[in-house]
């Protein structure tokens, strides 16, 4: 049988994709609504309704969900599944685990920081925008924060290279016809790691996949049987080949909706409004750090105006380090991505230099690591633990406690000979 893969590559019109008159139709006549064509609108909206009203508690360094909610979660969902392990975690979940994905793709929660707990919580204004959409401009919503934003990083895995529609669209060329079988749970162990099992359970939630789910053996997570593509899946894919092929949003920094109106809106005609997102803006103020690096740490304020810059100088300062080396600071958005400032001469933006303080998406109780001289690889911990009024009596960065001896930045031969004597 031919690879499904090849047959669109060798049909599709380079300009414009080329689906039957079936597709169209399909397309056309396809009513949107939560159970149809898949439950992902119904299971989206069971995930907002557990968050409210004061969210929940979730891990401190990936900020996923604990493993107290996700059996009951699981029962709520319209696929729940059976798990044989003995301690199950989100991942172990993929409908959680993909619905999770969209969550933070999407912009509808965002992690607050209530002491030391990291709380997920609904954004009211992004939840007002959500609530203002039809079905069709919900389904695409989502569709576009799975497909185009959605990063395997927001899961706590390792950024990927690629993003999901050009995994998934590799997927479906290697799902024959008559579908794609496992007779046994070792056998499913490929789709585990591509394209993801929370990618082949939200393909069945946005109705483009039909999953026969199987019994898991002892110690074993969830076991799937077989998979069989749709009419629908056969139809999206058809249609975004070309965008997947092309790599197009992989660069896209700024998350904006409706960046696949275009695609859709003569299948869609109700497709008319998007998602609408906050836009950063800057935060005045004094901001103060609490910066730590081996057994001391240093608090530092520095106005709201200065660049960040003057943050990584005067961390120098505080450790007396010298000022010889490279230098990046990194931090995770509200989306859960890494995002990556750099020294003035580094060769990609953003620049340290050209960043204020006031600029960072930052709140009370958010980390940002400094890594400083990429040989040693000093790494501190750099928390934000308050934001003050502006104050004109503080014009640069202060110095305002100290705790601990600076370790020391350089250690010769001698020196670790007389550390063991």
């Amino acid at each position: 049988m031919e690879d499904l893969f090849a047959k669109l590559e060798r049909t599709l019109n380079p300009e414009l994709p080329s689906l039957t008159e079936s597709q169209q139709q399909l397309l056309k006549e396809l009513s949107i609504d939560e159970n149809q064509p898949g439950t992902i609108l119904r299971d989206f909206q069971t995930l907002i309704d557990f968050l409210q009203p004061k969210g929940v508690e979730v891990s401190s360094v990936n900020n996923l969900l604990p493993l107290k909610v996700l059996s009951e979660l699981n029962l709520r969902l319209s696929h729940p599944i059976e798990t044989k392990l003995k301690r199950p975690v989100q991942k172990s979940y993929p409908y959680i685990n993909g619905l999770y994905l969209l969550l933070r793709s999407s912009g509808i929660v965002q992690i607050k920081s209530q002491s030391k707990k990291q709380i997920l919580v609904l954004d009211e204004a992004v939840l007002e925008s959500w609530s203002s959409l039809n079905f069709t401009e919900r389904y695409f919503t989502l569709l576009e924060a799975w497909l185009i934003w959605g990063n395997n990083e927001i899961l706590g895995e390792r950024q990927d290279a690629w993003n999901n529609l050009f995994k998934c669209i590799q997927f479906w060329a290697r799902v024959p016809d008559k579908g794609l079988k496992f007779a046994k749970y070792e056998h499913q162990q490929d789709v585990s790691y591509y394209p993801g099992l929370h990618n082949i359970a939200l393909l069945e939630l946005f109705g483009f996949l039909a999953i026969k789910q199987g019994k898991p053996p002892e110690g074993k997570g969830w076991r799937i049987a077989n998979v069989e593509r749709l009419p629908l899946g056969d139809a999206i894919f058809r249609l975004l080949f070309p965008i997947g092929m092309s790599g197009e949003f992989e660069d896209e920094v700024n998350i904006n909706f409706g960046e696949l109106q275009p695609t859709f809106k003569p299948y869609f005609l109700e497709w008319e409004h998007n998602l609408v997102l906050p836009k950063q803006g800057f935060t005045d103020g004094i901001y103060i750090f609490k910066v730590s690096v081996s057994r001391s740490w240093r608090r530092i304020a520095i106005p709201a105006k200065r660049q960040l810059s003057w943050l990584a100088s005067t961390i120098l300062d505080a450790f007396d380090f010298d000022y010889d080396h490279l230098y990046e600071f990194s931090y995770k958005d509200r989306f859960g991505r890494t995002c990556k400032i750099g020294h003035p001469y580094m060769e990609s933006p953003p620049f340290a230099d050209q960043v204020r303080i006031g600029d960072l998406p930052l709140e009370p109780g958010a980390n940002m690591t400094y890594l400083y001289d990429f040989g040693d690889h000093w790494e501190f911990d750099v928390q934000l633990e308050a934001i003050n009024p502006p104050d004109n009596k503080i014009k640069k960065a202060k110095i305002l406690e100290i705790h601990g001896d600076a370790p020391q930045q350089y250690w010769s031969e001698d020196d670790d000979w007389n550390d063991e004597e």
